[in-house]
């Protein structure tokens, strides 16, 4: 029997979201490929696939937080790590069609689970301050993903099964850590700021939530036009693929480097604000992709889109957890990490749709439009909400 610790260890958590995203990245990119390449189904079908498994994993998401606030954290977190583990590790031996796209509905589901969970008990972390928790996290999370989407490049040349049996070392490593290090007491803590009677609550902080997550569905929405559209624009142009994947190592190369300056800097401006740069950094981006043609455009692009992904995004669960009450921590993580699924899967449908009726033009002026639109909403309901604390 493993002995509850009082507190989950910092290092465990950081550990955690490294190993998790690795995991994951390993299939994100493989699916389209290996649909398309190896079972020879429709590029169609590859993305109703990704759309299906970006479903279960917002319907994890809300269950994982939902059921650390009223259920068992440490089990909900096995049980969660436990059928991603399962569902990778029947892959190795059957992933043939429907097989392959029916375990992937179950690793988005316990991905999603396991995202929210680990949101959640990175914010119960009391010896540390919720934003340098998410700073942190946000650095291990895009480690695991360079890491990843690295080695499925190179794994898959020597056979789809290699593939699964690397994906399911880390899945496996995910169960152990999960077994060992989250055997811990939450008690919920309030947020650093004491909590004054009748705030924050629900009713109050609902509508400033939402806002949020109205930001956070956006962004991800474009954000997953680098993932689906992009990489076949880039082609049009006749960019090789190779140099498109480059792009990919570079961001995660510059969030590895810089994200620590970002945060050492971050720590003079409020989260509010540090959120609205980021993000109106990352809409100018999408209007400069519109003009770009050539590599060192695409280039200059992924630089200016990566400085505001760094700015812009690792404060934003940080700062939905300091609107949180102590009771509501899983159920406000899980509203973020769905809003963010949502945003990944219904990115590539709209992307496909628009091109069907427009250009790459409007697609990248809609998604800089739905950026900024949802920020001058969240600025409004935040300034409102700040007036209204000050009478």
């Amino acid at each position: 029997m493993i002995k509850q610790r009082s507190e989950i260890r910092f290092n465990s958590v950081i550990v955690y979201s490294l190993v998790l995203n690795a995991g994951a990245a390993f299939m994100w990119p493989l699916v389209t490929v290996y649909l398309h390449n190896y079972l020879h189904k429709t590029l169609t079908l590859a993305g109703l696939t990704l759309l299906a498994m970006s479903c279960f994993m917002m319907l994890g998401n809300y269950l994982g937080g939902y059921l650390f606030d009223h259920w068992s954290p440490y089990k909900t977190t096995i049980i969660s790590a436990l059928i991603s583990t399962s569902a990778i590790v029947t892959l190795i031996f059957f992933h043939g069609w429907p097989i392959f796209s029916i375990m992937l509905l179950f690793v988005g589901f316990g991905d999603g689970a396991c995202m929210t969970l680990l949101n959640s008990y990175a914010a119960s972390i009391k010896t540390r301050s919720t934003r340098s928790i998410f700073n942190v996290l946000y650095i291990g999370q895009n480690v695991g993903i360079v890491i990843g989407t690295l080695m499925v490049g190179f794994l898959l040349k020597h056979g789809v099964t290699l593939v699964f049996i690397a994906t399911s070392v880390f899945y496996a490593a995910l169960m152990i850590i999960t077994i060992i290090e989250f055997n811990v007491k939450v008690d919920r803590r309030a947020p650093s700021n004491p909590v004054t009677p009748g705030a924050p609550v629900e009713t109050n902080v609902g509508g400033m939530i939402l806002s949020i997550c109205g930001v956070v569905l956006a962004v991800y929405l474009a954000y997953a036009l680098w993932e689906s559209v992009i990489p076949v624009h880039m082609t049009n142009l006749h960019i090789p693929f190779e140099n498109y994947s480059l792009l990919w190592t570079l961001n995660g190369l510059m969030i590895v480097i810089g994200q620590p300056f970002v945060n050492r800097i971050g720590t003079h401006f409020k989260l509010s604000t540090q959120t609205y740069v980021g993000v109106f950094i990352f809409a100018a981006s999408f209007i400069w992709l519109i003009f770009a043609r050539d590599y060192s455009a695409f280039v200059m692009v992924m630089v200016v889109t990566t400085i505001g992904e760094m700015i812009g995004f690792p404060g934003i669960p940080a700062w939905i957890d300091s609107l949180s009450t102590p009771q509501q921590r899983g159920k406000f993580q899980g509203l973020y990490n769905l809003f963010m699924s949502c945003g990944r899967a219904v990115g590539p449908l709209i992307g496909g749709i628009v091109l069907d009726y427009a250009s790459y033009r409007e697609l990248f002026s809609l998604a800089a439009g739905l950026i900024i639109i949802f920020a001058v909403i969240l600025w409004a309901m935040n300034k409102r909400r700040v007036l209204m604390m000050t009478k």
